[in-house]
């Protein structure tokens, strides 16, 4: 086929793709009163104002149905004062005692009865703020990034006001949300945002409802949106908080085990954060003597027959604000958890017109990276202390596209690792598009680095990759490569694997029923890839095949096989692996999940091939308004020749009981124990023989009393222990005791 007839029919799919824009519902635009008034946030729409409210109808369904009639009422009130945007919901329902709500910690309501509202106040159809309440007033709120297609960050907080009252005919939310927690232009006259009313109404399946009709070939969402005109009077205010915040904390050890306790001191933290707004859409957020512990436990990992290092996610306020300024796409090259002890953190993060940024500055007393590898990673500490700087920024081009750029640097007394990028998003058409991010690093290793990992004193390498994506209502197809060099380290980033490079080509084919039937959402995926070294040596060349069930009690199944041939210590491997994951509600307030996993599977230790079984089963059960249990339980086995090399259990049990809106207590218990066969393990010295027997523990009680993510008290008691081969019972080795006060002064 000659090139022109290529480029005739690239074009034509160009253009018929384009054209589904013209087949969507034309956006509506509503002007948005203003009013002098303001209301008591209670849930009762008592207040007169609101007769003259906007109304806006959320009469379009749009899951599992296909932009049909809601079938349920729900309106949308909405109206402006000059400092906040008040909106409240009516929710109908034919049967309000099947209303689906309980106390839940804050963003913990997403399988709650909720609505809320999503608002782009740039008008550029490319981010936007999501606001939910469920029917008993708890909130959640959240950053969504439209770039390729919806994606929720809920890391992001604001300080607003909400209520929610269940009626006789439903239920009722009011929302205040000041003008001070967004970001929008500075300029004169009324301004245009793109909104959407939201509802989630689950019952035997999860309605989705909203106050536009959804085309799902579209990939973009906020370009469906309506159109809210008005705000001539919108002022963000001072937009200056001040939060001083005071930490208590003792941390007791067992320097040996058995033994004696070492008690520590009582350790007294001061400590202040400042979020000033500068502009309505530039924000500097400054930290002096931050305490950045982690209040609550992070999820259990089994780590075990595992060559790379597990991933944890962020969870500390500071570095949360304006996260999503500093993403890049296809690589994590920013993940702030690197940065452990900061005595300082300044971060300055903004978006102008079609210009965004952000500028981050901290310090680190302990310096902690990963040493990437093609099969494996480590983790190596340095004993000193490292300046951290990032900046990042990103302009928006046309419609959809976008190019940005990335510096990152940490350096000590004689280490440095700087890294620079560039990365892009190009739109062919409505439903294509072509994402590149290409990046440099330049390394220089401490003595200790060298000897410890066996690099050189100086390593320079590159990493990119290309993605070129179609997602349409019914199929999708992707294809992808990435080169990752040798010696390239990220080490304010998480790139656990180098020296690499992998072709992928996939897609996925979806299929539509009837909402009543027992099934209404039918699929399958898969997917092809090969991976080889810089030096051309093939790793992995891996096919599979998956299919999926959507239907009534909220069930979702998605089960296939995955076949890899795969190099591991010089030899090649045959693995080929069958999978399930299944979840649904069988009566409300009560999840259950479970993931198995059985197949072939290389014995990383001894250099052999297993037959592993993987089971995952996790409950989530509201036992009542206030009672709520998470239970995750984790189950590997690897049998082989010989006979059984190792059963790992791990549980991870989590109570919380909720007392109020305000104030909740949990309880998290953390169990893993590791039964191995030493006498079918390989070593060749005493000190490399593997442990028999691996237990650890860890449990946590926690208090907490929050007025808003930043005024809030905590109280709290952890503590943890182990039991190997040197042990006859399990031994707790670590315990602490802390408290935290924290006081947002809005001024």
């Amino acid at each position: 086929m000659s090139l022109k007839k290529l480029l005739s029919i690239g074009a034509a799919l160009v253009l018929s793709q384009s054209s589904i824009a013209a087949y969507a519902e034309p956006a509506k635009n509503y002007q948005l009163p203003h009013f002098s008034a303001s209301i008591e946030t209670d849930g009762k729409l008592d207040e007169a104002i609101w007769q003259s409210a906007l109304v806006i109808d959320l009469a379009y369904e749009n899951r599992p149905a296909e932009g049909q009639t809601a079938p349920v009422k729900t309106q949308m009130l909405v109206f402006e004062n000059g400092q906040a945007l008040h909106v409240a919901f009516k929710a109908y329902d034919p049967n309000p005692s099947d209303i689906r709500a309980v106390l839940r910690d804050r963003d913990s309501l997403w399988r709650d009865d909720h609505v809320g509202i999503v608002i782009d106040t740039f008008n550029d159809e490319r981010s936007g703020y999501e606001f939910y309440v469920n029917p008993l007033g708890i909130q959640a709120d959240l950053r969504m990034d439209d770039s390729n297609g919806w994606d929720d960050d809920d890391s992001w907080d604001a300080i607003w006001d909400s209520a929610g009252q269940i009626t006789d005919f439903g239920y009722v939310v009011e929302m205040v949300i000041p003008f001070n927690a967004l970001r929008f232009p500075e300029r004169e006259g009324s301004l245009t945002w793109n909104i959407a009313g939201r509802r989630i109404y689950p019952r035997e399946v999860r309605y989705e409802l909203a106050s536009y009709k959804n085309d799902r070939n579209l990939k973009c969402n906020l370009c469906q949106f309506d159109q809210l005109v008005g705000f001539e009077s919108a002022k963000a205010g001072n937009n200056f908080q001040l939060t001083p915040t005071l930490t208590i904390s003792r941390f007791d050890e067992k320097p040996e085990v058995p033994g004696d306790w070492q008690q520590g001191d009582i350790e007294v933290e001061p400590g202040l954060d400042v979020r000033w707004g500068i502009t309505q859409d530039m924000v500097l957020n400054a930290t002096i003597n931050p305490d950045f512990s982690q209040v609550e436990a992070d999820s259990s990992q089994l780590d075990v027959n595992n060559t790379f290092s597990l991933f944890f996610p962020e969870k500390r306020p500071f570095f949360l604000d304006g996260a999503s300024y500093f993403d890049v796409a296809e690589f994590n090259f920013v993940h702030t958890r690197n940065i452990v002890e900061p005595d300082y953190g300044v971060k300055l993060t903004g978006k102008t017109e079609n210009h965004s940024y952000g500028v981050l500055v901290a310090n680190d007393k302990h310096t902690n990276f990963l040493i990437p590898g093609a099969l494996g990673s480590d983790i190596a500490e340095l004993s000193q202390e490292s300046d951290v700087a990032l900046a990042r920024y990103k302009v928006d081009l046309g419609e959809r596209h976008n190019i940005g750029v990335l510096m990152t640097n940490r350096s000590g007394d004689d280490y440095r690792n700087t890294l620079a990028s560039i990365d892009g998003n190009y739109w062919f058409s409505e439903t294509d598009s072509l994402r590149v991010n290409f990046a440099f690093a330049d390394t220089q290793n401490p003595d200790s680095v060298q000897n410890d990992f066996e690099l050189d004193e100086e390593q320079q390498d590159h990493a990119y990759s290309i993605r070129y994506g179609r997602e349409t209502r019914d199929y999708n197809l992707r294809a992808s490569y990435r080169n990752v060099g040798e010696d390239f380290r990220s080490d304010l980033g998480f790139v656990s694997k180098v020296d690499f490079e992998r072709a992928v080509l996939g897609g996925r084919y979806t299929w539509y029923g009837e909402k009543d039937n027992w099934f209404h959402r039918w699929g399958v995926f898969g997917d092809w890839d090969a991976t080889y070294d810089q030096a051309g040596n093939l790793l992995e060349r891996e096919y599979e095949i998956h299919g999926n069930l959507q239907g009534q009690s909220q069930f979702y199944t998605n089960f296939g096989v995955v076949t890899r041939e795969r190099l591991f210590d010089e030899q090649y491997f045959d693995e080929t692996q069958y999978m399930v994951y299944a979840e649904f509600t069988p009566i409300a307030g009560l999840e259950l999940a479970n993931f198995i996993r059985v197949g072939d599977q290389v014995d990383f230790a001894n250099t052999q091939l297993g037959d592993a079984i993987v089971l995952e089963p996790r409950i989530l059960w509201d036992v009542n308004q206030h009672l709520k249990l998470d239970i995750a339980y984790n189950f590997f086995e690897l049998d082989v020749d010989e006979g059984r090399l190792f059963t790992a259990n791990q549980m991870d049990f989590r109570i919380n009981y909720q007392f109020d809106l305000r104030s909740i207590i949990k309880l998290v218990v953390q169990y893993t124990d590791i039964d191995r066969n030493v006498d079918l393990y390989q070593y060749d010295t005493i000190d490399d023989r593997p442990q028999a027997t691996e237990r650890f523990f860890a449990t946590q009680l926690i208090y907490s009393y929050k007025i808003n993510p930043q005024t809030l008290f905590f109280i709290g008691y952890s503590d943890g222990g182990f039991q190997d081969d040197s042990l006859e019972n399990l031994e707790r080795d670590q315990r602490s005791i802390f408290t935290k006060f924290s006081y947002a002064w809005q001024l």
